[in-house]
């Protein structure tokens, strides 16, 4: 569970300008949707 924690903070991004933070966001949102079409593609 530590090892996902840590994961995840390293997924974080601090910065001040917001279009680096909007496309961050965009980009681990893409990341998860693609995750989650992979694992329902092989059920």
């Amino acid at each position: 569970m530590t090892e996902l924690v840590r994961v995840l903070r390293g997924l974080r991004r601090l910065t001040d300008d917001p279009r680096d933070a909007f496309a961050h966001r965009l980009r681990i949102g893409l990341a998860v949707a693609a995750l989650i079409l992979l694992l329902s593609l092989l059920r």
